[in-house]
């Protein structure tokens, strides 16, 4: 399936480079949705080479990897791309005696980067989340909806957010975040 487009990439400048907002489509990667109980979070974990965050709408990150707490016993997995085949198999060894569910997603989502001061004013034209640090500090992340369609927020930095979506819904987000963007000049 192709790539949806995101003409505003073009345009994007890295944090701190003077943009307002940026917005940029993340590369392809590994997306895991993991179900489990706690004997089977922390198997995960040590499969995965990173923690699973046990406290609500929280992640935790390492270099290349990230677990996204999305309910109390779901975490949605990230890592590099290439890593989908190995992580799979490690998990599935690591959990083999524990109940779990493990689900390749990785095409099922696209990611976009949202970056920039203006940033969280981009994503509250159609997210009615506060997206104050003080409410929705650097770590958190949930399910919640953009311009009507489900999506999985992540605040990475104070000027930095990774937006999930259905693939199915990139396009549409795409433009809605153009459109957006240009109502903040």
């Amino acid at each position: 399936m192709a790539e949806p487009t995101m003409t505003m990439a073009a345009r994007a400048l890295p944090p701190g480079a003077g943009a307002l907002v940026s917005v940029a489509l993340v590369p392809p990667a590994t997306r895991l949705s993991f179900r489990g109980g706690p004997d089977a979070a922390e198997a995960c974990a040590a499969a995965f080479g990173c923690d699973l965050p046990r406290r609500a709408c929280r992640a935790a990150a390492t270099e290349a990897r990230a677990a996204l707490w999305l309910g109390p016993d779901e975490w949605l997995l990230l890592a590099p791309e290439a890593e989908t085949a190995a992580l799979v198999a490690a998990i599935g060894a690591g959990l083999a005696a524990v109940p779990h569910a493990l689900v390749d997603v990785s095409h099922r989502q696209v990611g976009f980067a949202i970056a920039g001061t203006q940033a969280a004013t981009l994503l509250n034209t159609g997210c009615p989340l506060d997206l104050d640090p003080a409410a929705f500090p650097v770590g958190m992340c949930t399910r919640t909806v953009l311009a009507k369609c489900d999506v999985a927020l992540w605040r990475r930095g104070v000027d930095l957010f990774r937006l999930e979506v259905n693939r199915s819904f990139a396009d549409y987000v795409a433009g809605y975040l153009r459109v957006a963007e240009r109502g903040l000049g």
